[in-house]
C-alpha cells in the first residue's frame, strides 16, 4: 500500500518510538531507507517511451500483512465475526454489536471499519443505499517470483513502482511486493496488473472464470505492452494464482448517503465510508487520516465535549474530503482508460515538459 501525505498521521497513532524503530521493517524493501523524494515514472504502454516523471515524497510502500501485524500488537482482536445488527441503549449511553454467531459486544461507541462492502454501512443505510457501486472497469492482479536474472531485469526499470497507459485504452502498474532478502533476487515477489474497460455485463458473464482464464487474459493483453509487463507475464507460470476484481466505489456525499450516528454512538471510517478506485493511490492516506481525526474527537469527548457534536463535526469533514476523493478517483480511472484523454491530460502535457521528453 502507498502512504505519503498520511504518514505524519500514522506516526501520531503509533506508540512513541514505533515509527522510527519499526516502520522500515514493514516496507516492501526493508533494506533500503525511504528516500526524501522519489520519482514515479509513467511509460507509454506500447513503446516504453517515458512520457512523465512525477517527483514527490517521502513515499512509503508498505506490506499490508506486516503493517497489520505491527498495529495489532497487544490488542484484543476477535476474528471470524460478522456483523448482523446494531442496537442502542435507551439512555443513548451504549451501543451493542450483534454477530451472526449469536455473540454480542457492547461499548460506548461502534466504529465500522469493515471495508468496501461494509456491513455497518448497509445496516445504517439499508442494503440498497449502502450497497457498493460497480463501475465498468476491471483488473487482474498477479504476484510472482522469478529467477535471479529475471528479477534483476524487472527491477531495473524502477526499484519500487512503475505505471503505464496504453493506446489500447488499458492501464498497467508494476511494483515490488516483497524483497526481504536483499541478497537473493529469486526470492523477491513482484505484483503487477493490467486494467481495462469492462462493462458490467462482461463482469457478470465472466464471473466464473478460473484463475487460469484470468491469467491467460492478462498474458494476451501483455503481448501488446512494453517491458516490464510483457516479459513479466510471459515468464509467469500458467498455474499462478491471481486476484480479479471489478472496480467499485461508494460516494458518501451523494443524497441519501448520510447515516444517522445515533447521538454519536456509531460512525464509520476508511473504505466503509469512502471506498475508491486505487489508481491514484489515496485510499490508505484517507483511511489513516480518518483514524487520526476520530482519535482527536474521542480525546475531546473524554475531556468533556459533547459526543454528538464532536462526531457530527468529524463526519462532516470526513464526508467532504472522502466524497471529493471518491469522485476524483473515479474520474481518474475513467481518464486512464481513454488514450485520447490521457494524451491531453496534465500527466502528459506537464509531465513531458518536466522530463524534457
Amino acid at each position: 500500500m502507498g502512504l505519503h501525505w498520511g504518514a505524519p498521521v500514522l506516526k501520531s497513532l503509533m506508540p512513541h518510538g514505533w515509527w522510527e524503530q519499526r516502520i522500515q521493517s514493514v516496507q516492501v524493501d526493508p533494506n533500503v531507507p525511504t528516500k526524501e523524494q522519489d520519482t514515479l515514472k509513467w511509460l507509454r504502454g506500447d513503446t516504453g517511451e517515458l512520457v512523465a516523471a512525477i517527483t514527490f515524497g517521502p513515499f512509503y510502500r508498505l506490506r499490508r500483512s506486516k503493517l497489520r501485524r505491527l498495529l495489532s500488537q497487544n490488542l484484543d482482536i476477535q476474528y471470524d465475526k460478522r456483523l448482523s445488527d446494531i442496537t442502542y441503549a435507551p439512555d443513548n449511553q451504549s451501543v451493542t454489536a450483534h454477530f451472526t454467531d449469536g455473540t454480542t459486544a457492547t461499548g460506548c461507541m461502534l466504529v465500522g471499519a469493515d471495508g468496501a462492502r461494509s456491513s455497518t454501512r448497509q445496516i445504517l443505510l439499508g442494503r440498497d443505499l449502502g450497497a457498493i457501486n460497480h463501475i465498468p472497469y476491471a483488473a487482474t492482479f498477479v504476484q510472482c517470483t522469478f529467477t535471479t536474472e529475471q528479477a534483476l531485469y524487472l527491477r531495473s526499470f524502477h526499484p519500487l513502482y512503475l505505471a503505464s497507459a496504453h493506446p489500447d485504452n488499458r492501464f498497467s502498474f508494476f511494483g515490488l511486493h516483497d524483497a526481504t532478502d536483499a541478497h537473493d533476487p529469486s526470492s523477491w515477489t513482484f505484483f503487477f496488473y493490467i486494467s481495462w474497460p469492462s462493462s458490467l455485463q462482461e463482469q457478470e458473464e465472466t464471473r466464473h472464470f478460473t484463475d487460469a482464464q484470468r491469467l491467460a487474459q492478462q498474458k494476451e493483453f501483455a503481448k501488446a505492452f512494453c517491458d516490464p509487463w510483457k516479459s513479466a507475464l510471459e515468464w509467469t507460470p500458467d498455474h499462478s494464482p491471481v486476484w480479479y476484481l471489478g472496480l467499485t466505489e461508494w460516494d458518501p456525499g451523494l443524497d441519501g448517503h448520510r447515516w444517522d450516528n445515533h447521538q454519536g454512538l456509531v460512525t464509520m471510517v476508511g473504505d466503509a465510508v469512502h471506498p475508491m478506485t486505487y489508481q491514484r493511490g489515496q485510499g490508505l492516506n484517507h483511511s489513516v487520516t480518518d483514524a487520526g481525526k476520530l482519535r482527536d474527537a474521542i480525546v475531546r469527548i473524554r475531556d468533556g465535549e459533547a459526543r454528538k457534536s464532536e462526531i457530527d463535526a468529524f463526519e462532516d469533514e470526513m464526508v467532504r474530503r472522502g466524497s471529493t476523493e471518491v469522485r476524483d478517483g473515479t474520474a481518474n480511472t475513467v481518464m486512464l482508460h481513454d488514450w485520447q484523454r490521457v494524451k491531453s491530460s496534465p500527466l502528459f502535457t506537464k509531465g513531458m515538459r518536466k522530463t524534457g521528453t
